[in-house]
């Protein structure tokens, strides 16, 4: 499993441990990833994502999974992300109509 985020496409950095002696080493810089379970209003079921933190933070404070999906541009989405995307607008043109 890929250490990427689902939502917001925040991946692993690379980048130097400095030692006192300024002896610099690789290493990584992983996202912190949780398995979360998000509420859509639309789709009126919860789903199963791998999100960051940071993107955890960003979907509440936009008000929920649905406004998060819809105002967020396919190129940072998962594939997995963007058929729920492509649902949650058939479910709200759906219902608006």
């Amino acid at each position: 499993m890929s250490r990427i985020c689902e939502l917001t496409g925040k991946g692993r950095q690379v980048g130097h441990n400095v030692s006192h002696a300024n002896n610099k080493t690789k290493r990584t810089f992983l996202p912190n990833l949780q398995n979360v379970t998000l509420m859509s209003d639309a789709l009126a079921r919860s789903i199963r994502l791998r999100v960051s933190t940071h993107g955890l933070r960003s979907v509440e404070h936009v008000g929920g999974l649905d406004n998060w999906l819809l105002k967020t541009s396919d190129d940072d989405l998962s594939l997995r992300a963007r058929r729920l995307k492509r649902d949650v607008k058939k479910a709200a043109t759906a219902t608006a109509a």
